[in-house]
């Protein structure tokens, strides 16, 4: 937005021709014939020094403007470039978020490379990568549980930039998914004084307002605080549809000696939304595509949720360029949800039956890490160490109520009308055809972590890494009174390379491993071992401009073992299946220019179920494109008569999926557009223009009845803010 932009200069300007000339070799990691740096110094390696790590006081991506970024710490614990990052790694600017008008972490992995979402409701969608869901998401890389029913997923105005890890990454996150690590970074106090108001208003009845203040509170500048305000109304595109996101998020910074400095912060986040859970098939077992604002639900359809985080860091810089941690988050969610949805197919009269669910949900976790880092010289080079303990606490109170019963033989306007009913009480009260049930589930896990980057050379990174976890999982019927838990102890090995080919390039190549409890019982009533999930990726990864534009292929190879698969005809479950999952991803992001911003990739996956477990488990893999292609860009003029003029626009497309109840989806191309404008350094509009073509197509496939998704139509959106 308006004040985001630089000065063109001459310099960047030549920077420009190069780029023009070399943008598509960079894609296949050949820029260094392309493009001549000879004018850029070399600034990589010296960012650590046996003095420190710089990369602690990287500014933050509101500030320095762009798609590029220096480094980050998903997967690491210490910041380090995503060129000695051994795995995929994408970071998602604060830039970038909001040219692309990005709301919510959902809406995000949409328009991402490496990543596909099953939508649903902004804030309540499944977030995959690799063929996995990320159940969790990190905030300044401490976890708290993700599940989208639960409308755990989280918005975006707190946030600076979001981190993203692709494939297991069980040093620092032994119990979490296969699919990889999301990690956001909270916006943060500043030096001066600063602040933004903004309103936006679209079609599909799409409303906000956002507040955002920050700098110091004392005169000295040792005290600094931040407060943001949002509200959303996203788009309703789909008859009685509604979809109302609010946060509130407050920190502070506190300079306790010139070295040591406390963070305290809180974020609540509320959601309020008329649940629309998809279309039915038509009479034919097919998908349709008329009448897309049709509802197939119940006007009284509800999801509300309450989301509060509560975050502690305090941060130490020791003499010889030590650096150590303790930060603690602790989070509660509250949820209660009531809707009817399509439980049939549309018969040849256009009627179906009726599905529904009810839920209370409440939700408590805690997570805390403690680290210490430091550089030192070895074999005449700057290596580095990181040793660490953490804990997480996760306990969830689940009262849930399902029925395939609400009512059979009705149109979609009786749907639209139906009686209310309140499902989970009715589940409790024992009605026949609703299925109650009411579970607690509890995770513990601490653990100890070391890693270690050593130069043996200049040219090469050698790193290695261990942790030691012990971990107990309890799920108990609240019902019944039974209970299941399982206890143990688990080693998680690491072990990565990063030679480096010239000053641009470097090869990579990485092991990486972690284990997830699993809620199947076997034979004998206990838990199933966890799954456990071993990664092999290779690549070859570039940075250029000073680590202004970064760019990766590579290639990847992941194993899960140890998935639940029921036994024919019994209760219980063997630890048997097995998956096998390998492709390739191209990447390029960044700022080409001060003006010119590129967000491109290409991923390739195919699945292999070696040893099948669950038809619903195995069957996730199916809604997974075997090509997906991303790209977004923007560019904003500088100087002359279009000066203040940005005019962006992107692709969204993947080829063909489809559900195990056998309902293929065609792939699509969505085409997106942006134009905006800087009145002033303090005054700025946007224009969004979202699927311009008004392409038709479901993003998301699942039974007969339900959880068939249409992408969004054509809309727009406008956003005006003043900076202060």
């Amino acid at each position: 937005m308006a004040n985001s932009r630089n000065v063109f200069t001459q310099t960047q300007g030549r920077r420009f021709s190069r780029v023009a000339a070399g943008s598509a070799l960079l894609m296949l990691g050949l820029g260094q014939n392309a493009l001549a740096q000879s004018d850029e110094p070399v600034t990589r390696l010296d960012a650590i020094t046996v003095e420190g790590n710089r990369f602690y006081e990287m500014d933050a991506s509101e500030a320095t403007g762009g798609y590029g970024i220096e480094s980050a710490t998903v997967g690491t614990k210490t910041p380090a470039t995503l060129r000695d990052i051994p795995q995929s790694v994408s970071v998602v600017t604060r830039e970038a978020i909001e040219d692309q008008n990005l709301n919510t972490l959902d809406e995000l992995g949409r328009k991402t490379p490496g990543m596909r979402v099953l939508s649903n409701d902004n804030g309540r969608s499944s977030i995959y990568a690799r063929g996995y869901e990320y159940d969790e998401y990190n905030i300044d890389g401490l976890p708290a549980p993700m599940a989208s029913i639960n409308g755990s997923v989280p918005s975006l105005s707190a946030i600076d930039r979001v981190e993203i890890m692709r494939g297991p990454s069980g040093l620092f996150n032994s119990t979490s998914e296969m699919g990889g690590i999301v990690n956001l970074v909270r916006k943060r106090p500043t030096d001066e004084f600063q602040a933004h108001i903004q309103g936006t208003a679209g079609t599909e009845d799409q409303y906000g307002a956002q507040m955002d203040v920050a700098g110091p509170l004392n005169e000295s500048g040792s005290v600094r605080g931040r407060v943001v305000a949002d509200r959303t109304d996203h788009a309703s595109y789909v008859d009685y549809n509604d979809n109302k996101q609010s946060d509130l998020y407050a920190a502070v910074d506190i300079d306790l000696t010139d070295n040591t400095t406390l963070g305290l912060g809180v974020l609540r986040n509320t959601k309020d939304i008329v649940v629309d859970n998809g279309r039915p098939l038509d009479s034919n077992g097919d998908l349709f595509y008329s009448s897309q604002s049709d509802f197939y639900g119940a006007k009284w359809n509800n999801f509300e949720s309450e989301t509060n985080d509560w975050f502690a860091e305090l941060t130490h810089s020791f003499a010889g360029g030590g650096f150590g941690r303790v930060a603690a988050r602790y989070s509660d969610r509250h949820a209660n949800y009531n809707y009817a949805f399509g439980g049939s197919a549309l018969d040849a009269n256009q009627t179906l039956g009726v599905a529904g669910i009810g839920a209370e949900v409440d939700q408590e976790a805690l997570a805390v890490d403690a680290s210490y880092s430091k550089p030192f010289e070895a074999f005449g080079n700057v290596s580095e160490f990181v040793v660490g303990t953490d804990f997480k606490k996760y306990d969830t109170d689940n009262a849930s109520t399902r029925t395939r019963g609400l009512a059979s033989g009705v149109t979609r306007k009786e749907l639209n009308n139906l009686a209310y009913v309140d499902i989970l009480q009715a589940g409790r009260d024992g009605t026949g055809g609703f299925r109650f049930s009411d579970s607690t589930s509890r995770l513990r896990e601490t653990g100890l972590y070391a890693k270690l980057t050593l130069r043996p050379v200049e040219s090469l990174a050698l790193i290695a890494g261990g942790r030691v976890s012990r971990y107990k999982v309890e799920e108990i019927d609240n019902t019944s009174g039974d209970g299941q838990d399982r206890s143990d102890s688990e080693v998680t090995p690491y072990a990565g390379l990063v030679f480096d080919l010239d000053r641009q390039h470097s090869l990579y190549a990485s092991y990486s491993q972690v284990f997830k409890p699993q809620t199947s019982v076997d034979v004998d009533g206990d838990l199933l071992d966890p799954r456990e999930g071993d990664q092999y990726e290779v690549g070859v990864k570039g940075s250029y401009f000073g680590g202004d534009l970064n760019a990766r292929v590579s290639a990847f190879r992941l194993y899960d073992e140890n998935r639940a698969a029921p036994v024919t005809g019994e209760s219980y479950s063997e630890a048997v299946g097995e998956m096998r999952i390998e492709g390739g991803e191209v990447e390029i992001s960044g700022s080409l220019t001060e003006q010119w911003d590129l967000i491109a990739g290409y991923t390739y996956m195919d699945t292999d179920v070696q040893e099948a477990s669950s038809a619903r488990n195995d069957g996730v893999f199916l809604l997974m494109p075997q090509n997906q292609v991303k790209l977004w860009t923007q560019y904003g003029f500088n100087g002359g008569q279009l000066h203040g003029l940005r005019i962006g626009g992107g692709v969204t497309a993947m080829s063909h999926f489809e559900a195990s109840a056998g309902i293929d989806a065609p792939g699509y191309a969505v085409v997106d557009a942006m134009i905006g404008y800087d009145f002033s350094e303090n005054l700025s509009a946007q224009l969004n223009l979202n699927n311009l073509l008004d392409r038709e197509y479901y993003n998301r496939v699942g039974g007969e009845g339900t959880f068939n998704m249409m992408g969004a139509p054509a809309n727009a959106v406008a956003t005006v803010r003043y900076d202060f």
